[in-house]
């Protein structure tokens, strides 16, 4: 009887050193530093998480890329090596994703939480192409609209028409070639960690593919003029390994489904204003800001999507840039 009164002690105490014999340890990757908003508003979701199943899924941040980079890290969502992200849209697996980034396919917030707020069409229709990675989208975090960052004073920079007489380094994507090119700019692919180098050696003069944030957290020594030109929309999906979610039970599923919608709704309070907090902040840094009317604006969009988006469909192939355009219009 002894003995056996200690055994029932001993695997007693085992359950209550291991915890609940549910709970879980889960991972969320992001790319930006921790203190950047992305950082803030994930340790608020993994808090609501947290409290929500008393202590019984712990998500633990991994920000700067610390898990991989965005591309590989989306791969492992879809495996289940890597429960969750919040970071740029991949594009290898599937390139009809790129209508995640094309160049002016919205110009103004009030287009782009239209279609990418949840339920909305490009929205919608990424979602579609994630399951097939095996990935649910819980929600989307809308990150800014895109700008040029220059070294040096452009010629005519209101004026798309006229050339800059300017180098920019552009992401290693044909659509941002065009767009540069289009724009008067003289487009150099390059990736963006070799800026920097490009800069100060004079390679480039110039930057696309980032906004103000990045601009200003990475570059706000180089950067001397900064157009606010809307070239291109980033939101992030906030991404879960679909078959994870569907082992959650129905309770634990609203609330990460309720939780997804305040972040994402948080996020859209105010991602028109940081990216003017950005702006204001590198006027601060000594940059000069050189901010496009929303008649400007849309001269810009109308000039660089006529030369971006056939470019996008020689990239995608007709049948799925017909796809893609026809869920726009319904």
């Amino acid at each position: 009887m002894k003995r056996l009164a200690l055994w029932t002690l001993m695997v007693a105490l085992c359950f209550v050193l291991a915890g609940p014999a549910s709970a879980a340890d889960w991972k969320i990757a992001h790319i930006r530093p921790a203190g950047a908003e992305i950082d803030k508003d994930l340790t608020w979701f993994a808090d609501e998480i947290r409290k929500g199943t008393n202590g019984r899924i712990n998500i633990k941040i991994f920000g700067s890329s610390q898990l991989g980079d965005y591309t590989v890290v989306q791969e492992r969502v879809g495996l289940g090596s890597v429960e969750m992200s919040c970071e740029s849209v991949a594009t290898q697996v599937d390139k009809k994703l790129l209508i995640g980034t094309l160049q002016y396919i919205v110009f103004d917030y009030e287009g782009a939480r239209k279609v990418f707020s949840t339920g909305g069409k490009l929205a919608s229709y990424m979602s579609d192409l994630y399951k097939k990675q095996n990935i649910r989208v819980l929600g989307w975090w809308p990150m800014y609209f895109g700008g040029i960052g220059l070294t040096k004073e452009p010629v005519e920079p209101r004026n798309p028409n006229v050339k800059k007489n300017c180098k920019v380094r552009v992401p290693t994507m044909k659509t941002f070639e065009v767009l540069a090119e289009n724009l008067g700019y003289q487009a150099t692919p390059l990736p963006f960690s070799e800026f920097f180098t490009a800069a100060q050696t004079g390679m480039v003069e110039g930057i696309l593919g980032a906004g103000a944030e990045n601009y200003y957290m990475t570059f706000r020594d180089l950067i001397k003029w900064y157009i606010p030109a809307n070239t291109h929309f980033e939101i992030w999906p906030l991404l879960i390994n679909a078959e994870l979610y569907d082992k959650l039970s129905a309770e634990d599923k609203k609330l990460f489904d309720a939780t997804a919608a305040e972040f994402e709704k948080r996020r859209w309070a105010k991602a028109e204003a940081d990216q003017k907090k950005y702006e204001d902040l590198l006027e601060q840094a000594g940059c000069k800001i050189i901010r496009l009317n929303s008649e400007e604006l849309k001269i810009f969009a109308a000039k660089a999507s006529e030369a971006v988006f056939p470019e996008f469909k020689k990239i995608v192939g007709e049948a799925a840039y017909k796809e893609i355009f026809a869920a726009l219009e319904n």
